[in-house]
């Protein structure tokens, strides 16, 4: 899954850490979100949108999920 977290995270002058902090995860959790190793949940991906004033298709691309 894509994901805009790299790039929310360098307009908000935010750290890997500091967000993994804000939301309530490990930055290991972070960095593999980053790099589409990890899916997110959906509560988690609900509180990293909020953080960003954001909705949850605006920060996830989930046109590469297979549905079924």
């Amino acid at each position: 899954m894509k994901t805009r977290i790299p790039e929310l995270r360098k307009q908000h002058k935010l750290s890997q850490q500091e967000l993994a902090e804000a939301v309530g995860v490990t930055r290991q959790t972070i960095t593999s979100l980053e790099v589409g190793k990890y899916t997110a949940s959906l509560v988690l991906a609900y509180k990293i949108a909020r953080y960003f004033g954001l909705t949850i298709e605006e920060v996830f691309d989930f046109s590469d999920v297979e549905e079924g």
